[in-house]
């Protein structure tokens, strides 16, 4: 069979699969997960040495240490998997739902019901989990799942497949409910992404280039985000000390992640008394400092930032300060410099902090809070399958609801169109 039959073959079983899981009950669903979770836990030797495979294989290509950390597999992450689908089965079952219903003067109500989207396309990198996770949460929004890893983790993610086909099938799911692409070919991804019609919704999940091809060959709806390119603003009026640790935060806590802050604007009203102590403090934990003339004339002995500096995504223990006339000044900043993720004011001025909310344009906008903490769990979502910097159809973290859509209901005794 060639590629492009391949992956048709594979999108067809999704479809099918779609079809009978967004009919499945809720404890349906949920005993599926719970056996999945089981599985993963009681298969969890012969999938760590699948994924020795890959680990070999990373190591002779030559991939960085983080890159090997992130795909390596061991019995505490494999039981973060199984309990990562524990709490999806935890979480409400969002699939009709009657999102609100208001009565016509002839007297129909109508409203609208969430609904699963269908067939869902993940195109991911490295991370192994990835396939469990977005596997869980699709399967409980109702939607089949048609995964396609990177070839650097196929042996972990055949297994890992393996594993919660068998356990959904347990339980009475159609095996179509969660699909693999197991052929490391990049012509694999360009097939799926043709198949409008059968394949309702792409999610890809990765650095900026994977998602730029995806966005760019595809005809089908992607919902992507490129880039996290985040900011923290400290405000004449913040309280220095919070600044201070929701700062460090923000940067050191977790740097390669999307929503860890890239650049910290800081209000020239405070910028000398505060400056010298915070920049000490991320000196002290290993951060490369890059500052304008403003923030150099204050701390001397740092890098110089270059204008294309604002634009990177470090994902690094590397920051960029920059001293600015004032909360305007900060906003126009990120408005040319940012990726409209996250990004965050101190300030004990509650007119700039709502100004600051309205009128910053980014998925997640925080007021006296880290941009650490754009995040599905942190935001009470259970869990989620990526932020999304788009604004149609889902935007910031995506949990179960933002894998769905609705459908308008009507109820009716009768009427007609006069």
């Amino acid at each position: 069979m060639d590629i492009k039959a391949y992956v048709l073959t594979k999108a067809e079983e999704a479809k099918a699969g779609a079809k009978v899981l967004a009919k499945a009950s809720s404890g349906r669903k949920n005993a599926a997960l719970l056996e999945m979770a089981k599985a993963l836990q009681s298969k969890a030797k012969e999938i760590i040495s699948e994924n020795k495979k890959d680990i070999q294989f990373a190591k002779k290509k030559g991939l960085s240490k983080a890159m090997i950390d992130r795909l390596a597999l061991n019995e505490k992450r494999v039981i973060e998997m199984a309990m990562g689908l524990v709490e999806v089965a935890a979480l409400p079952d969002p699939v009709g739902e009657i999102v609100r219903m208001r009565q016509r003067p002839n007297g129909m109500s109508v409203g609208k019901m969430r609904v699963p989207i269908g067939s869902i396309g993940i195109i991911y990198e490295s991370r192994p989990n990835v396939t469990a996770d977005a596997a869980g949460l699709c399967l409980k929004a109702g939607n089949a799942v048609i995964l396609r890893g990177g070839s650097e983790a196929i042996h972990s993610n055949k297994a890992i497949v393996k594993v919660l086909r068998e356990a959904a099938k347990k339980q009475g799911l159609h095996q179509g409910a969660i699909t693999f692409i197991d052929i490391p070919e990049r012509e694999a991804i360009m097939e799926m992404l043709k198949l409008e019609g059968i394949v309702d919704l792409i999610i890809p999940r990765g650095g900026e280039a994977l998602i730029r091809a995806v966005t760019e060959n595809s005809r089908i709806p992607v919902l992507k985000h490129y880039k996290g390119v985040c900011h923290v603003f400290v405000d004449r009026d913040a309280d220095l000390i919070m600044a201070g640790e929701i700062c460090l935060n923000a940067k050191v806590q977790r740097p390669a992640t999307c929503n860890s802050m890239e650049t910290m604007l800081v209000d020239e009203a405070i910028a000398e008394g505060f400056l010298p102590a915070v920049l000490k403090r991320f000196e002290k934990a290993g951060v490369e400092l890059k500052g304008c003339s403003r923030t150099l004339a204050i701390y001397p002995d740092i890098t110089e930032v270059k204008e294309e500096d604002y634009y990177r995504e470090y994902l690094d223990l590397v920051l960029n300060v920059k001293v600015v006339k004032d909360m305007d000044s900060a906003m126009e900043h990120i408005s040319k410099y940012g990726s409209a993720h996250s990004d965050s004011i101190v300030t004990m001025n509650y007119d700039k902090a709502m100004r600051f909310l309205r009128e910053v344009d980014s998925a997640a906008v925080f007021v006296n809070a880290s941009t650490r903490l754009n995040d599905g769990f942190e935001f009470g979502l259970g869990a989620e399958i990526g932020i999304s910097t788009d604004k149609i159809h889902a935007r910031g973290p995506m949990g179960l609801e933002e894998l769905t859509c609705t459908k308008f209901v009507v109820l009716g005794t009768g009427q007609v169109r006069e």
